[in-house]
């Protein structure tokens, strides 16, 4: 599976591989560089799937709903993280009610629920309303997890 992302250059749409959401690659069309994804990605249970098995960096997924006032607090703050950790870590948002088989596959009971990976396995898990410097700091903790 691959994501499509757009050149800031040229405009040019570049399918870039779960595996490599982290990095920095090459446009394919003008060669300028396109950064690695800096905000959260909604994710579908593939995309979700796919980015556990393939990714070399830690993962934030954030569970969440339209209707949760909480939830929607929290977007700002899972934006933040994605920026300031691009490269280093991946964000994925999954919405509970579209997807509930994710949120039952990690018993997600309240919303937001915040779940870390690295390497595939679940290293942190809690539920309710955190800032960026809590995301971040447990981004920072997982990568030093040996897995």
């Amino acid at each position: 599976m691959s994501l499509i992302r757009s050149c800031s250059h040229c405009g040019v749409s570049n399918r870039v591989p779960a595996a490599h959401l982290a990095d920095t690659g090459r446009c394919g069309a003008c060669k300028d560089p396109l950064p690695p994804v800096s905000e959260p990605l909604q994710a579908d249970t593939a995309l979700f799937d796919e980015v556990m098995q393939t990714a070399r960096v830690p993962v934030l997924v954030d569970f969440w709903a339209e209707w949760c006032g909480p939830c929607r607090m929290a977007a700002p703050e899972v934006a933040k993280t994605a920026a300031e950790m691009a490269g280093q870590a991946i964000v994925l948002k999954v919405d509970s009610d579209q997807h509930p088989e994710l949120a039952a596959r990690f018993q997600v009971r309240g919303i937001p629920n915040f779940l870390v990976l690295n390497e595939g396995k679940v290293v942190h898990q809690q539920a309710g309303l955190v800032d960026h410097h809590q995301m971040e700091a447990w981004l920072r903790q997982a990568a030093t997890v040996p897995a």
